[in-house]
């Protein structure tokens, strides 16, 4: 099970299209494709994909190319054996957009989540534009007591673009907020393929035993960080540990 997000627009050829439509005997024009097979993609989530994401999915579609990574200054790189264990960054203050969902699995509040968010980026909002897009799309983690367990609650944000930051266009959706973050100092660690509650949890488990024990970093609280299209097989993720200071 996979993320939906913008980057399941990326790299959509006619043979996949096809490949999602060869049940439906009715000619389709290209809108109706995408958004079949969004429909497809989204059936496996246990999510479902609802006719009006069909204007949002066509703009991100559009200006998929377009994309303004977060900035950042890097701190530290550590190393084994020629192996990136680990990266630590400074992520500096800003606004983001923010949603936050309560559904039955991990993914599911993410797929909802971010669909909001397409509707906010793709005109749903006071500037009444395309806004653009900033990668990579966060996800906040919180873990109940035992430590090990997601809480239902999940935020899932994206940093406003440059243009926007000194005045954020506001949404129209009541559940979308805009929420100006400090500075965060994060250690980062890649890791690739899906991000379900499952392989989340085990890469939070594996930059601990990295780390060893350290009241240095939150234990509550982490955030997982998305770049690429789901169905590269290999698609670049990073967990992110939070520093309790700069």
């Amino acid at each position: 099970m996979a993320l939906i997000s913008l980057e399941d627009l990326d790299g959509l050829d006619d043979e996949q299209l096809d490949d999602d439509i060869t049940d439906n005997p009715e000619p389709m024009d290209g809108d109706d494709r995408l958004l079949t097979h969004w429909q497809a993609v989204a059936s496996t989530h246990q999510v479902s994909v609802p006719p009006e994401m069909t204007g949002p999915i066509q703009e991100m579609t559009r200006n998929s190319q377009q994309r303004e990574p977060l900035p950042f200054v890097p701190v530290s790189c550590h190393e084994k054996m020629g192996e990136v264990l680990y990266e630590e960054r400074v992520y500096p203050a800003g606004n983001w957009a923010c949603v936050t969902r309560r559904e039955d699995l991990y993914e599911q509040s993410i797929s909802m989540g971010f669909m909001k968010l397409m509707r906010f980026i793709c005109k749903e909002n006071s500037a009444g534009r395309y806004l653009g897009m900033t990668v990579p799309v966060i996800s906040n983690i919180h873990m109940m007591e035992d430590g090990v367990t997601f809480q239902k609650d999940v935020e899932t944000a994206f940093f406003l673009p440059a243009d926007y930051q000194a005045n954020p266009p506001q949404p129209f959706d009541s559940d979308i907020t805009i929420v100006h973050r400090e500075p965060i100092r994060v250690i980062s660690r890649v890791f690739f393929g899906t991000t379900t509650e499952e392989t989340v949890g085990r890469q939070i488990g594996l930059l601990w035993e990295i780390l060893g024990v350290t009241d240095e970093v939150s234990s509550r609280d982490y955030m997982v960080a998305v770049y690429e299209n789901p169905s590269v097989p290999r698609r670049r993720n990073e967990i992110w540990f939070i520093r309790r200071n700069l």
